[in-house]
């Protein structure tokens, strides 16, 4: 089944669509983004293209697609319209093109067998899915047949055929006996892949009469079973007993015992056989032989070999299997069957033919207006496709004409773009095997660039490691992206840095001075946008300290140490860890802030030990290895680092080689691996050694190459697994003769200092690299092109030689050739240098300016003659200013420039020069042009004063930056309610000569948001908001600061801080105190006071509520219903139930309750608490 790429699997593959036409970029993309793009539909789930139903369940048709709008959904049945309005069996799903087809109400699934054909459409086009064929699987039963048993004489061969029902799907066959057990098979039993059952020769074991074959319909989950044949073999022992009975004693009669036969292949028959397979399938070649002994198979390819990695026996070797096949696997292949009495064979020709598949399937197309492009769809197959193309479901060739469209076989060219041109577009590629189909759409948006990566995002990387700094973006056409180093630093080139096409900006090895604000710059010609970003770069951590190897007896203590250096703003851990696991769980080993001690040491401790230590950013470990030996009477095993070899030798002494010996020093019971020779040059220079080769621990000569002119003495050092012992005594010195020099100095190079000269350097050769005394230099230069004789002088040992009186940067072929006492060096190569430059002469000319936009201006001008330039060209410098500053850029060697960031509504002038190595030479005339009008910056300030019940004054001023005339503000208000959110939004225009609005009608103790910005003729500006809260009434109320802030409000209007209500509280406090001691002095003369207040008991003695206890709503529990009422103890009516009616709610034993917190107090809410909750 052809499976199309899904785009709606995750949000970032979007980016594909917005930022590149052909690669998509790996960068996450919010869901608010996309809801506001226009996307045309894109299938993203369908069924597959041959489609086997259960006949027993309801049909599921799948086809989901997504697009913006989301697409509508219609079907096609057999090529005509799929009115499923008009079927009550067939249901769409909501928000989906997905049919079910219920077919549980009598109806048969074969009625709905057809070829369907899903269609997701919206306003910027079509989008179909493949031809999806409905099939109800079948499992037929088998047909009655009346089986005779098989008698067969032993070693004779037998096949026992199945042929099975012909199911869809075809069934799975397998053979079993009446008690449900997989018959065995081997080399001479086997199941061919027909099903049917061979022997290649029979036994007396054979015989049995339950050889049942049984069919598997996997879709229909049933088993059908064929009736049970019957195999009597009829070995020869038996056959001669039972003819022995039947005769007399004189006649001579008996059946032959069992022959040897050479092999006879059952399957296939014949000598060749011709099988076609498509490309991908799997292969499958079959040979099952008779004969006896039983034979063995063997399969080859003639001409070729079996492919690697994709062959596989199966079948005790009668089967030959390859996986994905290709055309290459085509050919004829051999199977040969062997046994002692001789072989035969059988010549598959295998062809393999290939439905059609991808080269280059369409990829959806993102443009901007008035941009080109191309859709290419590209397939092959054997035989080769044949390309169809339509546009939203319709042959392109019927299909409404698009001016910008031009199909060119396997390829639409696009042309300059416009909105309409949206569309969906299918390119179907078919054979005679099959056929695939692919939905690309291509969608015209134009989109300014956006930055996706969070402002002021800190990455923080080690010291020497690559930095890699996003820089997320998206619009159409593609932006541009430029990186920034610091608030006002220039653009960052050079190899130092790699830009990808992501956007990511990569610095291969950061150092510390990396640190720092990094500006990513994305424009479009629809505008320009910026982000910053931190980077930190922290030391490397280390270890300066490591373990080191021990050798510790039984019982003994030992310690590793590790100690590190670390970034002081990093927090390492350290992990000790033994033979790569953790440490054990024993008290014995003491982990420390820098070693890990092990006390009492025992064999089992015997290991490697790492030190790991880790940090945010980084890990660093390292390793020793412990050693745990007998203790005392035997003594230890000392080892150590060898001794140095001794009696170094020097023999067989020729001009460039010598064999040096020596003899090796002990070794401290660690074997030596290896040694190093190193080699003094006594005459260059004096007691500095160098490397000279390397030789394994088991030699102790070598043949040592050597250098003319060299005075030589050598040492060896010995190396075991423990280090690197002391150096040897220096052998004797060897001074080797002198020889013309080897080879010529390297990077020579022709540079002129000023314009009438020509500066000769090179890297001079090193002291042995002479050869010999005398070392020179032959310095040779001629004019390149120009008929003239080299001219040649010779100089000392240095490394630059400066030609006079030469022509202005003119080209000169140079070399340079070493030379000795004994003679030259080989002809040296010749490079190209040039004479010095000088100014420019000549100003660019006809400098034009295009103003883009209000901060973007186009500059274009002609080059000038390359001749004028005198010297590299290196581009041009554009210099531009305002009327009152002056600033530069310098640009590239293009006859264009962009000019950004200039300030709208201004009068610039520039001029543009010629840029060589030596310098700048003369500015063209100066070219004045003028910036149009742009949005203002914010208003300055917005300030509301005089809170009133239903008013607020309001003053603002203007913008720093009008960049236009200003022609109005806008003023946007809208209420806060207590729940934080935004009622209805009022707006208001005002006269751009205003500084000052008093809003009335406003509702009283109500915060308010405003938001509030200027206009120009080219639009508005970014705005300011503020909040302010209206007061509750006229009598002084404290007035709630006024400031900005977010979109829900944050400070209440408490009243239980203002004087009128504290005082209202201190006089009914003063009331109750009164009261109190008056009820108190009438209880101590006896009397009653009327009421319940001073009465301590009711008759009935009712107790008080315990605190925070809960009542129903009703309020028919009373506390005298019962002294033990689960009101005390649980939750009240809160209390839950079983469904039989018993208690489940919590009884928890305590009396008395904490008091209610929050909403959950039943109480009516406080004044207080009701202004409270007011916002």
């Amino acid at each position: 089944m052809m499976k199309k790429k899904s785009i709606s699997a995750s949000k970032a593959s979007l980016i594909f669509f917005l930022c590149q036409m052909i690669s998509a970029l790996d960068v996450p993309l919010d869901s608010k983004l996309l809801e506001e793009l226009s996307q045309p539909p894109t299938i993203t789930q369908q069924s597959p293209k041959d489609y086997i139903v259960d006949p027993r369940e309801n049909i599921v048709i799948q086809c989901e697609a997504k697009g913006k709008p989301p697409p509508s959904f219609s079907w096609t049945r057999n090529g005509t319209h799929f009115d499923i309005d008009k079927d009550a069996q067939v249901t769409m799903k909501p928000n989906s093109g997905t049919l079910v087809v219920n077919i549980m109400n009598g109806v048969k699934a074969e009625a709905y067998e057809g070829v369907y054909q899903c269609t997701a459409r919206n306003e910027r086009g079509a989008a179909i899915s493949n031809n999806i064929v409905i099939r109800p699987s079948r499992s037929p039963l088998w047909t009655k047949e009346k089986l005779e048993p098989n008698h067969v004489r032993e070693g004779d061969s037998l096949v026992l055929n199945c042929r099975p029902p012909v199911g869809l799907p075809p069934p799975i066959i397998f053979w079993m006996d009446n008690a449900f057990q997989r018959l065995p098979q081997s080399e001479r039993v086997s199941q061919g892949l027909n099903g049917d059952l061979y022997f290649s020769n029979v036994q007396p074991e054979d015989t049995r009469e339950d050889y049942i074959c049984y069919a598997r319909f996997n879709h229909t989950q049933t088993i059908q079973q064929k009736q049970p044949i019957s195999v009597k073999v009829f070995s020869m022992d038996s056959l001669n007993d039972t003819i022995a009975a039947n005769l007399s004693d004189t006649d001579i009669y008996g059946a032959k015992p069992v022959t040897e036969r050479p092999p006879v292949l059952l399957t296939p028959t014949g000598s060749t056989s011709n099988k076609v397979e498509l490309r991908g399938n799997v292969l499958l070649l079959e040979c099952i032989a008779a004969g006896l002994p039983t034979p063995v198979i063997r399969w080859i390819k003639e001409g070729g070999e079996l492919p690697a990695n994709r062959t596989f026996f199966e079948n005790f070797k009668k089967t030959l299997k390859i996986i994905d096949v290709s055309e290459a696997d085509s050919g004829n292949y051999k199977c040969i069957a062997r046994n002692i009495l001789g072989s035969t064979h059988h010549v598959i020709s295998v062809t393999v033919k290939a439905s059609p598949y991808w080269i280059t399937a369409p990829r959806n197309l993102v443009l901007s207006p008035g941009e080109d492009g191309t859709l290419i769809c590209r397939a092959n197959g054997n035989p080769k496709p044949s390309i169809s193309w339509l546009t939203n479901g319709v042959p392109i060739a019927i299909a409404p004409e698009d001016p910008s469209r031009r199909v060119d076989g396997d390829t639409i060219i696009f042309s300059a773009v416009q909105e309409r041109s949206s569309a969906v577009y299918q390119c179907n590629a078919s054979n005679e095997y099959g056929y695939l189909l692919a939905n690309a759409f291509v969608n015209v948006l134009a989109e300014p660039p956006r930055i996706l990566t969070p402002a002021n995002k800190l990455y923080q990387v080690i010291a020497g490691s690559p930095a890699l700094i996003d820089c997320a973006y998206f619009g159409s056409p593609k932006p541009e992206i430029e990186w920034f180093k610091g608030v006002k630093g220039s653009i960052l080139r050079g190899n130092e840095y790699v830009f990808h096409d992501n956007g990511t900006l990569e610095i291969p090895v950061a150092q510390k001075d990396s640190t720092g604000t990094y500006t990513c710059v994305a424009r479009n010609k629809l505008g320009k946008t910026q982000n910053e970003v931190q980077l930190e770069v922290k030391d490397p951590t280390m270890i300066i300290k490591q373990p080191e190897y021990k050798v510790i007896q039984r019982s003994a203590q030992v310690s590793f140490e590790c100690v590190i250096k670390h970034d002081p703003t990093l927090i390492p851990t350290v992990i000790w860890l033994k033979d790569n696991n953790e440490l054990p769980d024993d008290e014995r080993f003491l982990v420390g802030k820098e070693n890990l001690t092990i006390m009492n040491v025992t064999d089992k401790d015997d290991g490697t030990y790492t030190c790991i230590v880790n940090t945010t950013l980084d890990s660093v470990s390292a390793s020793a290895v412990l050693t745990v030996v007998a203790a005392p009477p035997t003594p230890a095993i000392i080892y150590a680092r060898p001794n140095p070899p001794l009696d170094l030798e020097l023999t067989g002494q020729l001009e460039r080689s010598i064999e040096l010996s020596w003899v090796p020093g002990e070794e401290n019971n660690s074997p030596i691996t290896n040694f190093v020779i190193e080699y003094e040059d006594g005459l260059h220079e004096p007691g500095v050694w160098h490397y000279q080769t390397e030789v394994p621990g088991s030699q102790t000569t070598v043949q040592l190459k050597l250098s003319p002119y060299v005075n030589y003495s050598f040492r060896v050092i010995a190396v075991n697994e423990i280090g690197r012992s002391q150096p040897s005594e220096p052998s004797e010195q060897y001074l080797t003769k002198s020889a013309n020099p080897d080879e010529n100095p390297s990077n020579v190079q022709g540079i002129g200092s000023e314009p009438d000269n020509l500066v000769i350097t090179w890297e001079s050769l090193k002291g042995f690299q002479s050869n010999g005394p005398g070392l020179q230099y032959k310095v040779s230069w001629r004019q390149k092109d120009v008929d003239d004789e080299w001219t040649s002088v010779v100089v000392a040992n240095v490394s630059k030689y400066i030609v006079s009186g030469t022509p202005t940067f003119v080209p000169y072929e140079i070399k340079v050739q070493a030379l000795n006492d004994l003679g030259y060096a080989p002809e040296p190569s010749e490079v190209i240098g040039h004479s010095g430059e000088d100014l420019p002469m000549v100003a660019p000319g006809n400098v034009q300016v295009h103003v883009i936009n209000s901060t973007l201006a186009k500059v274009h001008w002609d080059p000038v003659p390359l001749k004028s330039v005198r010297g590299h060209l290196q581009g041009y410098k554009v210099y531009y200013w305002k009327v009152q500053s002056l600033s530069r850029r310098s640009k590239g060697n293009k006859t264009f420039g962009m000019l950004p960031g200039l300030e709208p509504f201004s009068s610039y002038k520039l001029n543009v020069r010629v840029v060589n190595g030596k310098g700048e030479g003369p500015a063209s005339p100066d070219k004045m042009f003028k910036t149009p009008e742009g949005v203002p910056s914010s208003p300055s300030f917005l300030k509301i004063t005089n809170p009133t019940l239903d008013s607020l004054t309001l003053e603002w001023g203007s913008p720093t930056h009008p960049n236009g005339v200003l022609t109005s503000y806008i003023l946007k208000f809208q209420p806060i309610n207590n729940t934080h959110e935004l009622g209805p939004l009022v707006e208001i225009r005002i006269p751009a000569n205003e500084s000052s609005l008093i809003l009335k009608n406003l509702n009283y103790s109500t915060r308010y948001k405003f938001y509030f910005n200027a206009q120009t003729s080219v639009g508005s500006g970014s705005q300011i908001t503020e909040e302010a809260v209206t007061i509750m009434d006229e009598a002084g109320i404290l007035r709630p600061a006024v400031g900005a802030g977010k979109a829900m409000a944050s400070r209440q209007v408490d009243i239980a801080t203002q004087g009128w209500f504290i005082g209202l509280m201190c006089a009914v406090a003063l009331l109750i105190l009164i009261l109190l001691i008056v009820c108190f002095i009438r209880r101590n003369k006896g009397g009653k006071y009327p009421g319940t207040i001073c009465n301590n008991k009711s008759k009935k003695d009712h107790k008080p509520l315990k605190k925070g206890s809960r009542t129903p709503s009703d309020r028919t529990v009373k506390k005298e219903d019962s002294d033990d009422s689960l009101v005390d103890y649980g939750e009240g009516v809160n209390g839950q139930f079983n469904e039989d009616g018993s208690f489940i709610g919590q009884y928890s034993g305590k009396k008395e309750k904490e008091p209610a917190e929050g909403n959950e107090s039943s109480e009516a809410p406080s004044p207080v608490n009701a202004m409270n909750s007011f916002v």
